[in-house]
């Protein structure tokens, strides 16, 4: 018995050793990586951009998870449990329900985009975070009617043209303004070689539509199965502190990333709906040029929509890291890659060139710069104060965006 006993010590101090052993080595490898120690809790935070982060923060779910089919969108969100998020309205997205007719006691603009426009519209915190635009606009200026205005939030993670071209043609007749703030998302789709049209939705679609799948559908699931493990990881009081565990964790992350649901053997598949013919893939300069003008494109049917409804319009391109301001040492470590600037700046010339058509389309790219102070908490989104939601970096967004909305439809300023 005393053998049996000792033999079970034995064994139990080992295990205790090697996972020792392994978490040691695991800390050793990160330093390298990073040149410093960091602690396995910041390590996490790097796992996703803030948005989706914050959106599954103290939960097992995962960001999919609290995705929604759209017929005409894509994806937005649900509130249905387990994963369902609060403050989702009736169509989906964070903030208040569309009107169905225009509203006579209010001025309202729909702000589309992707998840940046999402966060200056209407956040989902709670307490609510500030409502940035809308809140600028009522505190200087006064709106067309005299009415208050009132923003609503028009965007999602990961959306992009021409997910804002529908929506607003899905509401033009229940708003008074529309506004876009894009550009970053879009610039996916100009990647050299990128195989499909600026139209082929992100991946998101696919995880939400199984039936799209179709025989991929093994592969999709996997992946979905293989996040939410590592959802549960990172959420355990333990395994949320150790270095190991984050390895383990960013191992799995991108092996579900790695998976290619899209590739089939059919002949009519989602790829191949947005597919770009190979001649132009293989010159880059002319599939830079079809990107921009599928995107011109959509900008310009808001324009047209627009008119025709007797609805305002600006156009904002957002501002990226790569460009505009001297980053920190806080921003370089979540920045990610800057290498796309160049790209991202040609495709903001090339839209800027709009601007002769008559739009009123203005470039963000410098909003920040003279600011020293640690702004971006991310590869694009602006860092936000918890619990309260207030951002430095989107105020300054907002207090341009607005001075620029009131230059072009002509706001008179409110007397301080």
């Amino acid at each position: 018995m005393k053998q049996r006993i000792f033999g079970w010590i034995t064994t139990l101090i080992g295990i205790v050793m090697a996972l020792a052993v392994i978490e040691v080595t695991a800390i050793a490898w990160l330093f390298v990586e990073d040149g410093h120690y960091t602690p396995a809790a910041e390590l996490y935070e790097r796992t996703q951009n803030t948005y989706v982060r914050d959106l599954t923060k103290g939960t097992a779910c995962r960001y999919v998870d609290t995705l929604f089919p759209h017929p005409y969108l894509a994806f937005v969100h649900h509130n249905n449990p387990p994963c369902g998020l609060e403050y989702v309205n009736k169509i989906g997205l964070f903030g208040d329900d569309y009107p169905v007719v225009k509203r006579t006691d209010r001025y309202v603009i729909l702000l589309t985009g992707g998840s940046v426009a999402s966060q200056m519209a209407q956040n989902w915190m709670s307490p609510p975070a500030p409502k940035y635009l809308e809140e600028e606009l009522n505190k200087n200026y006064v709106s067309p009617n005299g009415r208050p205005f009132e923003v609503l939030n028009g965007g999602d993670g990961a959306w992009k043209q021409p997910q804002a071209f529908i929506l607003f043609s899905l509401y033009a007749t229940s708003v008074d303004a529309v506004v876009t703030l894009d550009g970053f998302n879009e610039y996916y789709s100009f990647w050299p070689g990128a195989e499909e049209r600026l139209e082929s939705p992100n991946s998101n679609f696919l995880e939400v539509n199984p039936f799209v799948a179709d025989e991929n559908f093994g592969d999709a699931a996997i992946g979905w199965v293989i996040g939410r493990v590592a959802g549960v990881l990172s959420e355990n009081a333990v395994l949320g502190r150790s270095h190991a565990a984050y390895m383990i964790i960013r191992g799995i992350e991108s092996v579900a990333k790695s998976k290619d649901v899209f590739k089939s053997k059919k002949k009519t598949t989602l790829r191949g709906l947005f597919e770009m013919p190979e001649e132009i893939r293989k010159d880059h300069d002319l599939a830079f040029a079809v990107q921009l003008s599928l995107y011109q494109k959509y900008e310009r049917g808001i324009e047209a929509i627009a008119k025709d409804n007797g609805i305002k319009t600006a156009y904002f391109l957002q501002p990226v890291p790569a460009y505009g301001k001297v980053l920190t040492e806080e921003e370089k470590k979540v920045a990610g890659n800057l290498a796309y600037g160049e790209l991202y700046r040609r495709i903001v010339a090339g839209m800027m060139t709009l601007r002769d058509k008559g739009l009123p389309i203005f470039d963000l790219g410098d909003v920040v710069q003279g600011h020293s102070e640690t702004l971006y908490a991310d590869h694009i989104h602006f860092y936000r104060k918890m619990p309260t939601g207030e951002s430095p970096g989107y105020q300054i967004m907002a207090v341009r965006m607005a001075e620029k909305i009131a230059e072009t439809w002509g706001l008179q300023r409110k007397k301080q």
